[in-house]
């Protein structure tokens, strides 16, 4: 399931992408007034931009669906971690019995003093 949901999240990525580049800009218009030969595009002046929007925004529908059940269906998932598995190195150890040692050494010292 997961597979599929990645292929279809990477074709819509790429046709994202297209649609994208393939819009002309707002300024545009601007050039062909002034005989800037953007008149002569393959679908018309103005006959590209409400196809190309209406698939940009099926497309970005698409994206945002799949980038939700992507993240949705990784973030259900509970492992175990490594560093619980770790022992404790013997230096560690050492260095903590030895701390003990002179936490029961100062206490003792202590009860020396005040007797």
């Amino acid at each position: 399931m997961s597979i599929l949901l990645i292929v279809i999240h990477v074709v819509v990525c790429i046709a994202l992408i297209m649609i994208v580049l393939l819009q002309t800009g707002k300024g545009a218009d601007m050039g062909a007034a002034f005989g800037g030969g953007s008149s002569q595009t393959l679908f018309g002046s103005t006959g590209a931009s409400t196809f190309l929007s209406k698939a940009t925004t099926a497309a970005a529908i698409v994206f945002m669906l799949t980038s939700l059940t992507l993240a949705y269906m990784a973030g259900g998932k509970v492992t175990k971690s490594v560093v619980m598995d770790a022992q404790v190195p013997i230096e560690q150890q050492s260095q903590q019995s030895q701390a003990e040692g002179d936490a029961t050494d100062a206490d003792t010292k202590s009860e020396s003093k005040s007797e």
